[in-house]
């Protein structure tokens, strides 16, 4: 499967992702794939539906360096058991370049989930780290940055949208005609 970052409005990005069962030498290296496109692309975090893999996989690195992994974090089939406080900050979105949108996210979350060797784990994360973690879950649930986005948001950066459906529009017919 060749993956490459997938852009809005591409359908991939608004359907439910797949819980992963097999934990094998293919899951991680699509998982080492993942985190080779989020560093390229300058991200801190990448959700398998947005390499175009319907699958319950994210991995982030909240320090945005491929050669300093001691933050990085491979979750398979995420959980969310608790939740705390409220905060207020820019995020921004792989999939939508260059828009950035205040989202309000809880300052805390518990996570169970698995490694890509099946492990599992669980474990409270706070402050930036939750809240790449929870903007990559909307991923795996079709939850995207336009849907966090307040109508004055929308407005704002109406252009840019119609930008992006516009380009995934001829990349499409490019795709029908060839």
């Amino acid at each position: 499967m060749q993956m490459e970052l997938r852009l809005y409005p591409d359908p991939v990005l608004q359907r439910p992702a797949d819980p992963i069962t097999d934990f094998d030498d293919a899951l991680r290296e699509r998982v080492a794939e993942m985190y080779r496109i989020m560093y390229e692309e300058g991200g801190v975090g990448l959700a398998a539906p947005q390499v175009g893999w319907s699958a319950q996989v994210l991995v982030i690195n909240p320090a945005a360096d491929k050669d300093d992994s001691s933050r990085a974090l491979t979750v398979i089939n995420p959980r969310l058991l608790k939740k705390w406080g409220k905060t207020t900050d820019q995020e921004g979105c792989l999939s939508f370049p260059e828009i950035f949108v205040e989202v309000e996210r809880p300052v805390g979350v518990r996570l169970a989930w698995q490694d890509e060797h099946g492990e599992s784990h669980e474990d409270d994360l706070t402050d930036f780290a939750a809240r790449i973690v929870l903007h990559e879950k909307d991923h795996l649930d079709g939850v995207l940055l336009v849907h966090r986005m307040s109508p004055v948001d929308r407005i704002q950066h109406r252009d840019a949208l119609d930008e992006l459906i516009d380009l995934f529009a001829r990349k499409q017919a490019r795709a029908n005609a060839g």
